[in-house]
């Protein structure tokens, strides 16, 4: 193997694989990764290895708790992490970075580092992950409004470029052959389940990453596990990887990728031990049993694998995602529990120690102790007082205002997540009942004068809705960003009303004012309101409580049973969004950091209904709806 020149190497399929010379210095010789690709493994210093990695991406646990997910995976026998890293989060508007707090990625892999775990690192520029849009930046879609995603659109190149050397200027010194735990970093993400199949763009991708990292770190690409997703997918000179799950055929499954990467390891990059749910699902679960059936064969052949998710966590805000296209739309659950082996709130299951067990078999396991379920918080009941009602013309968190012939999208009003308030007119002579018409994205709770008259919803399909008593003069629509499309290819999804109608005839002249969230500290010293329980027939309502904490507080969750629809806070953090009616989740996950000891305070945003006894409660038990067990 050590004959291999460079030359060869790349006709194998990786430009990053190192020649195989004397060293120039003392760390270039110590640290490095590459492909043997005579004996069909890595090498990691120069040595025969094998990993076994598990996906945990940051954004989706407070930092405080990064470096315990961590030592859990640890634990379980792996002894590498994958991560996405989300632009959208890095570079909330153009040039405008941002690495601190629970966005410090460089802290994140020091921490992996320490733990003793190699990383495999994901910088996108798009990652799916089920956030929204895919991880891009919503401003991407208010700067270009026809920009061709993910392709060699020069716009796209421009504003991908500049964020891709931003981060990778980051994480240079965090490379292997720089001493550090990255050995692996993948271009683009599962290109080949896009329809664009641009390999323009993708060359253009290629040459940022090879500036930036040269022979430090492996590149290498991911797709699904048959010829037509490779094909669009595939990079020459990165070395080329399947993802499939449980329902596959590992013998298969691989020799799709020797297809395509005819020597070198086998790597599964994506192996699905649990699965995503929308709203309106039964919670997905993956048996166990066939978690490690599959395991051993890839083990048994060689294979290096990655486990999505070994810990899900939550999408916290408004940052879940969407799954849909040709006219279906589906949102994630705030929870991205995924039925991981470790829970949402990082507690170790069956799952965990039986995978554990299967990696015993092939790889030694750290002299650790095992983990145990941290204790939960049973704070019980809060009742919740009304302070302001959203609509009101005095609300702090109305920050957008402008007027238009046509309704402008969120994106066009700056507005990333949460809500817009379309208003207009309604002309004076229209039949009884007349019929509202308008595409929406995504739901839509409509008023006349102020009175709720029915709701618009792109998940079920309904954009039209009977006006019953239209002799009114005032329409209101408050329109929600129930979540971007995050895969397919119908990703450029942008938010708000457009095409609306009155029995036929356009409305014009629209008034528009966004709402957004990031400091609801200004309810703290607002006094209690009078609204109706039930039904909000005159629009959402703030809600506030507060609750006590004796002692060190502890993780817990939220359960929001009885009530409608709505967004939750607790001490300014916001835990995302609550829809039991709907569920399959019923209550929020709530970490610990996010507590005090003593005074603690609740708010949240109800849109729909407000439960009688108007009281959430805090328990030591998630609920995350009725599991259906499946072999996905």
């Amino acid at each position: 193997m050590w004959s291999l020149t460079f030359v060869t190497i790349l006709a194998l399929g990786s430009a990053i694989s190192k020649t195989i010379n004397l060293p120039n210095n003392d760390t270039e010789w110590r640290y490095s990764f590459e492909v043997d690709y005579e004996n069909n493994q890595f090498l990691l210093d120069g040595k025969p290895f094998q990993y076994v990695s598990g996906s945990f991406h940051y954004f989706r646990a407070p930092r405080q708790y990064w470096r315990d997910r961590l030592r859990k995976m640890r634990a379980a026998g792996l002894n590498a992490v994958s991560t996405y890293v989300e632009w959208s989060l890095h570079e909330p508007e153009p040039g405008q970075f941002n690495w601190a707090g629970d966005a410090d990625l460089v802290n994140f892999l020091n921490i992996a580092q320490e733990e003793d775990l190699l990383v495999l690192l994901r910088p996108g520029p798009y990652i799916c992950a089920e956030r929204d849009l895919g991880g891009l930046p919503y401003w991407l879609l208010r700067e270009v409004p026809n920009i061709n995603l993910r392709t060699k659109d020069a716009d796209f190149v421009r504003y991908a470029t500049s964020y891709l050397n931003q981060l990778l200027d980051k994480v240079t010194p965090l490379l292997r052959g720089n001493g550090g735990p990255i050995i692996m970093v993948q271009i683009e993400n599962e290109y080949g389940s896009y329809n664009a199949c641009d390999t323009e763009y993708l060359d253009i991708l290629k040459e940022v990453f090879v500036k930036k990292i040269d022979n430090k770190a492996l590149l290498y690409t991911t797709d699904g596990a048959s010829v037509s997703y490779l094909r669009c997918g595939f990079i020459p000179g990165a070395y080329a990887t399947v993802d499939f799950g449980t329902s596959s055929n590992v013998t298969s499954s691989f020799q799709s990728m020797r297809l395509y990467q005819p020597r070198g390891p086998l790597v599964n990059s994506e192996f699905y031990p649990g699965w995503l749910t929308h709203w309106g699902e039964t919670f997905q679960r993956i048996k166990t049993s066939a978690v490690t059936k599959t395991l051993r064969e890839m083990l048994t052949v060689g294979a290096s694998v990655n486990f999505y998710m070994f810990y899900g966590g939550t999408n916290f805000g408004f940052t879940n995602g969407a799954n849909g296209g040709k006219g279906v739309y589906n949102p994630q659950l705030t929870s991205y529990d995924y039925d991981a082996p470790l829970t949402e709130a990082g507690d170790p299951t069956d799952k965990y120690f039986a995978i554990r067990d299967v990696i015993g078999r092939y790889l030694p396991l750290p002299n650790m102790s095992l983990p145990t379920a941290s204790p939960k918080g049973n704070y019980g009941p809060v009742l919740l007082e009304p302070v302001l009602k959203l609509l009101d013309g005095r609300s702090p968190f109305a920050v957008i205002r402008e007027t238009g012939d046509q309704p402008k999208t969120f994106e066009a009003l700056s507005v990333n997540q949460g809500f817009v308030l379309y208003e207009t007119n309604l002309p004076p002579f229209i039949s009884d009942p007349a019929i509202l018409r308008a595409t929406t994205k995504d739901r839509a709770l409509v008023y006349v004068d102020d009175r709720l008259s029915g709701t618009l919803s792109r998940i079920d399909k309904i954009f039209t809705i009977p006006l019953e008593s239209p002799y009114g003069r005032r329409l209101s629509l408050l329109v929600e960003n129930q979540g971007r499309l995050n895969f397919g290819n119908e990703i450029r999804d942008s938010k708000g009303i457009s095409d609306v109608t009155i029995s036929g005839s356009p409305l014009r002249n629209w008034n528009m004012t966004g709402y957004t969230f990031s400091d609801v500290s200004s309810l703290r010293n607002v006094t209690t309101i009078r609204t109706e329980s039930g039904t909000l027939h005159s629009g959402p309502v703030f809600l506030r409580g507060q609750f006590t904490i004796d002692g060190q507080p502890l993780d817990t969750y939220l359960d929001t049973t009885g009530w409608g629809k709505g967004v939750a806070f607790v001490n300014g953090h916001n835990l995302g969004r609550y829809w039991p009616l709907v569920g399959p989740q019923i209550t929020l996950y709530v970490p610990a950091p996010y507590l005090r000891t003593g005074e603690n305070e609740l708010i949240i945003l109800e849109l729909e209904y407000v439960s009688q006894t108007r009281k959430m409660k805090f328990q030591p038990v998630p609920n995350l709806g009725t599991m259906n067990l499946t072999q996905t």
